[in-house]
């Protein structure tokens, strides 16, 4: 996809730098928006199946089936303590290659300001490939997937870098769900390298035919103030979706840190969007 092929570029060409690393953003803020900070930010990340939720790197461990296409546009609003930021639009592009194997990428548009030091530019971007271990044929009904991810630090994220360090890290989330006719479970966990973890999990129901309901909880910290920025970021959202067709969902979510500084990001998320779903014709 041309896509996931210019993001891979664009992670080699561009050396990494460091930028201020003064109090905040650089300009006496207390509070750092995500797009600045190394730690994967839930809402941060579009999602790219159908049973997602845009919850980032919470996923599910469902697969588009072979032949299938997602397209994601959203937009998001994050505030802390005394910064704000909009990233829009959040583009998400996904496309099932094999009956257990999609790829993926999410990239996020941060709008600058320079009244309160945002960097804007490209956010940080993922690409990804997800391959489902467990499809949920068996007796117990769980799916299990692995998605081997490439994180591309944004502009803003640079100035926690030093002027070695490179832009590109590797992550690899590992997503388990359990369906149980109209609720199911999800949760994850994994590592990106630089010394940082996250984990989280959730729940998702069927409110009606159409209308689907999620809620989870995350975290992620940074295990090595050597080899990462110290931090610790812990967040609870909840999030909507509905089918207004069988080939499109729009979504909204919302989300909120609980014991988290303002240094990692502390503050309230908005997000809302919309998921097309494609698939390709049916040969007779």
């Amino acid at each position: 996809m041309i896509t996931v092929s210019a993001l891979v570029a664009l992670a080699v060409t561009i050396p990494a730098r460091a930028q201020g690393k003064g109090k905040g953003n650089g300009n006496g803020h207390q509070s750092k928006p995500p797009s600045s900070n190394t730690l994967p930010a839930p809402e941060a990340i579009a999602p790219s199946t159908a049973g997602a939720v845009p919850f980032a790197w919470i996923d599910d461990a469902s697969v588009l089936p072979a032949g299938s296409a997602a397209l994601t546009i959203m937009a998001l609003r994050w505030q802390g303590t005394d910064v704000g930021e909009v990233d829009v639009p959040v583009l998400g592009v996904a496309a099932g290659l094999a009956p257990r194997l999609q790829i993926g990428a999410s990239i996020p548009r941060v709008v600058g300001n320079d009244t309160t030091g945002v960097i804007g530019g490209l956010g940080t971007s993922y690409v990804s490939a997800k391959f489902g271990v467990l499809t949920g044929q068996q007796p117990a009904g769980i799916k299990l997937a692995v998605a081997p991810t490439l994180q591309i630090l944004g502009e803003g994220a640079l100035q926690a870098l030093a002027p070695d360090e490179s832009r590109t890290q590797f992550g690899l989330p590992v997503s388990m769900e359990v369906d149980h006719g109209a609720v199911r479970v999800f949760a994850s966990t994994g590592f990106f390298s630089r010394g940082v973890w996250f984990a989280g999990g959730g729940v998702g129901a069927r409110a009606t035919p159409r209308v689907a309901v999620s809620a989870a909880v995350s975290r992620a910290w940074a295990t090595s103030a050597i080899n990462a920025p110290a931090g610790d970021r812990r967040e609870v959202s909840g999030s909507v979706a509905l089918q207004a067709s069988p080939q499109m969902s729009v979504f909204g979510s919302v989300g909120r840190t609980v014991a988290t500084t303002d240094q990692d990001g502390a503050g309230t998320t908005l997000t809302g969007g919309v998921m097309f779903l494609l698939s390709a014709p049916v040969r007779k």
